[in-house]
């Protein structure tokens, strides 16, 4: 599909949008009641471009503009027009309670991503991933094998290291195993992408809406187990279909070693130790994860100095040798003693910003008071579980981040079922779009050409279906929760 068929498809289906992001309002943040905007300029204008600007998160590997840019504008944008609209009616303190309560929102969200993504570059650093990758394409597995185990490492590893790292492994797996062959590695990463969203949709770890879902208390850190089966069930349906398609045809394997550099499995158990303190402060401190996982981010920071200290004292040892420029693992190289402040620094930021530019947008819109008629619309008259279904749908076309932002911030009444299932289809539903995840975004752009729009959108009708199975199993095995 061309960039101007994908432009066009995609301003259609942002029409849906119109309700749903500026439904949300902050929860507990302004003072003051919200008014109503919706009919006045200040409300359109504020809607258009949040939906101009969202339109280019999905093209960016098109058009190479950064998506946190555009949402960040649109943010800015929106603010202003709150403040004026509040201003005109005599009311200049609902817009400043308003973002202040925002800001605070993505602090927490912040903190704690920054804490995971500087575990996560510490482990590449030291080639945990890199080493895991080499032990599958040295093995000489066949194409369908390595379908399933891609796979099934997909929904292992993604509850943990969550859905967009896993995605990026796995498929720098299967295209390096499938070299040429163009077919594989695109039906390989669309089965790896359902495969880390359907694992991070069971875990507060995995992506970001479950994080969300998890620090507003609606549901709690062994809840979301809950849902296990029904997200396997959401991968198993599509991987088994598409299995069938995939050749048993088994290539070269090729000739690769790589050595884990000191202290890889240590920051394993450290990153461990890091997930159980931030589930102890939710759980028995009444405290945010976010403060856990800052607390768990010292024990690095402590044991990242060690880890200096010991090569410092090998850089001098090699240095009496004549071998003074090699690297950890004695290969060629520079050598450059592990630096924790070097991990922060290559944190995700226009992943981090962009989080900023969605919560700053959905709390902007959510005071010009769309709450009511979409609240009604969606779980009123339709009923929880088919809002909770059209949730699935509309992630999928735009992005689950403000869907699942809107709905916490709105805040509807419903049963603990119905909040899993909310994150369930929330977690799951971006799989049936290339663009509907961050794991399918950023796939597209490592396994370009290969891994499309369309060759994903051939496949939507077999993932669809496995959503409607996880949707109708959830109802059946929790039916006592809904």
């Amino acid at each position: 599909m061309n960039t101007f068929k994908k432009i066009s498809t995609l301003a259609g289906l942002l029409s849906l949008l119109l309700l749903l992001p500026a439904a949300a309002i902050a929860s507990g943040g302004a003072t003051s009641a919200v008014v109503d905007f919706t009919s006045t300029l200040y409300g359109y204008l504020g809607v258009i471009i949040f939906v101009g600007a969202y339109s280019l998160v999905p093209l960016e590997n098109n058009i190479h503009l950064r998506k946190s840019k555009p949402v960040l504008f649109a943010a800015g944008a929106i603010w202003i027009l709150v403040s004026l609209a509040y201003a005109g009616v005599g009311d200049v303190h609902t817009a400043h309670d308003a973002i202040k309560h925002s800001l605070l929102e993505y602090a927490e969200l912040f903190l704690f991503l920054l804490a995971a993504m500087t575990y996560i570059n510490a482990m590449e650093e030291r080639n945990v991933f890199q080493r895991l990758r080499s032990f599958l394409v040295s093995r000489g597995f066949s194409l369908r094998k390595i379908f399933w185990i891609t796979g099934v490492l997909a929904f292992v590893i993604s509850p943990v290291a969550d859905n967009l790292t896993t995605a990026l492994l796995m498929g720098a797996v299967a295209m390096a195993v499938g070299g040429k062959n163009k077919a594989f590695i695109a039906i390989a990463c669309i089965n790896i992408v359902v495969a880390a969203n359907a694992g991070g949709a069971f875990s507060p770890f995995g992506d970001i809406t479950t994080l969300m879902v998890w620090q507003k208390g609606k549901v709690a850190f062994t809840e979301f187990f809950v849902i296990f089966i029904p997200s396997l069930v959401n991968w198993l349906v599509p991987a088994v279909i598409m299995s069938l398609f995939v050749d048993k045809d088994v290539p070269e394997a090729l000739d690769e070693e790589v050595t884990m550099k000191y202290g890889a499995r240590v920051i394993m158990g450290l990153f461990l130790a890091t997930i159980v303190t931030a589930v102890s402060f939710h759980n028995f401190l009444n405290l945010p994860p976010a403060a856990g996982m800052m607390f768990g981010l010292s024990y690095l920071g402590l044991y990242a100095y060690h880890i200096k200290r010991h090569e410092n004292r090998s850089l001098k040892y090699d240095s009496i040798l004549g071998v003074r420029d090699r690297d950890c693992n004695g290969n060629g190289g520079e050598f450059s003693p592990f630096d924790i402040m070097k991990k922060i620094s290559r944190a995700e930021w226009d992943t981090l910003l962009f989080f900023y530019g969605v919560i700053l947008c959905v709390g902007g819109l959510a005071q010009f008071g769309y709450l009511a008629s979409v609240s009604k619309f969606m779980y009123t008259d339709l009923g929880a579980t088919w809002a909770n279904a059209l949730v699935g749908v509309l992630s999928a076309i735009v992005d689950n981040i403000p869907v699942m932002y809107a709905v916490l911030t709105m805040d509807p009444t419903m049963s603990h079922g119905q909040w899993l299932l909310v994150t369930l289809t929330a977690g799951t539903g971006g799989s049936m779009l290339a663009v509907g995840s961050a794991a399918g975004v950023a796939l597209m752009g490592t396994a370009r050409g290969t891994y499309t729009f369309g060759a994903h959108l051939k496949w939507t009708p077999v993932i669809a279906l496995g959503y409607v199975a996880s949707i109708i199993c959830h109802l059946m095995l929790n039916s006592a929760l809904m």
